[in-house]
């Protein structure tokens, strides 16, 4: 129990460390940040779909994709919750098995701890891929009304901020996705948590870096 307390502690302090570098990083270079992209880009498309003619079919579309892609994301977890659950119920089979030199009820419990943790994070994730898709029904809305940015930016406004929040929900529940696997391969033991934290963190750099 004191090992798997130790490594828990460890993958969060990675986990809060490299997110304190990617914060500090991002104000001292905002073009660093894959995510700081993405929003510039977002905001462009919503300023030449609003001033495009033909903007109801282009606007319909990457939308629909968009709802679609987080929609099955969001049928995902609760498709994993509904799993996690019903791993609960073969907890002590598989503490016994997993760790024979461990007093059983300890191990129901520290299991009781993982699958909690493993639940919470897939609930995380169909909260996030639920309000991403709420926010893509509401700039289906907004997109179409009538503007023109040079002379009304409200209505433009409000659509990049629904836009990038959608796109932030949807970023969100990914890394739920992501850091489900440290979680699971806590299961196999307490040193395997801090090692795939470390190893997410590296696969994470990357991916939160602007390619080149």
């Amino acid at each position: 129990m004191i090992d798997d307390t130790i490594a828990f502690s460890v993958s969060c302090l990675l986990v809060l460390v490299y997110y304190l570098y990617l914060s500090r990083r991002t104000r001292r270079a905002p073009d660093s940040s894959v995510h700081a992209l993405n929003a510039k880009v977002r905001e462009r498309w919503i300023e030449m779909v609003m001033a495009s003619d033909r903007k109801d079919i282009l606007a319909i579309q990457t939308l629909r994709n968009s709802v679609i892609a987080a929609n099955f994301m969001a049928s995902t977890s609760v498709l994993l919750i509904m799993g996690t659950l019903n791993l609960s119920e073969k907890i002590g089979q598989w503490a016994l098995l997993w760790h024979p030199n461990i007093v059983v009820p300890l191990s129901n419990e520290l299991w009781q701890i993982k699958l909690g943790l493993l639940l919470l994070d897939f609930s995380i994730a169909f909260y996030c891929f639920s309000m991403a898709i709420r926010f893509y029904n509401h700039v289906g809305y907004m997109i179409n009304l009538p503007n023109e940015v040079s002379t009304d930016t409200a209505p433009y406004q409000l659509n990049c901020a629904y836009l990038n929040r959608a796109g932030r929900y949807y970023t969100l529940g990914n890394r739920a996705f992501f850091f489900s696997l440290p979680i699971i391969m806590w299961f196999f033991g307490p040193y395997c948590l801090p090692l795939a934290t470390l190893g997410l963190i590296v696969g994470l750099a990357m991916l939160d870096k602007t390619p080149s």
